[in-house]
């Protein structure tokens, strides 16, 4: 039976795999309509791009969205191991207090 840190770790290994893999789709996304755009210019103005193969012109593509994918995905990777950082450092110091508050009793407020 795992333990609730173990729990922890492995919801916020999930949530990050969800967070990159959201990126990894938005960055395919966006980054293929911007190859397809390219290959679409380079179809039209290009002799060279409109001599090349299919296959070469899939792969193109593909690159391009699979770079989109990667680029996306670790950034969003990064934005969420952030906010993880953010998150900890947040409850530490909330335990900090709530332990110094305790230790010491609560300040009163003159009013």
């Amino acid at each position: 039976m795992p333990t609730s840190l173990n729990n922890a770790k492995h919801e916020e290994a999930v949530d990050a795999s969800w967070a990159a893999t959201r990126g990894a789709v938005s960055g395919a996304l966006k980054w293929g309509v911007a190859t397809a755009v390219l290959g679409g210019l380079g179809y039209a103005f290009s002799p060279v791009y409109r001599g090349l193969t299919i296959q070469f012109k899939v792969y193109i593509q593909m690159s391009g969205m699979v770079l989109g994918s990667m680029l996306e995905a670790d950034a969003r990777l990064r934005e969420y191991e952030a906010q993880m950082r953010l998150r900890r450092r947040l409850m530490k110091e909330q335990a900090m207090w709530a332990s110094f508050e305790e230790r010491y009793g609560k300040e009163e407020e003159d009013d």
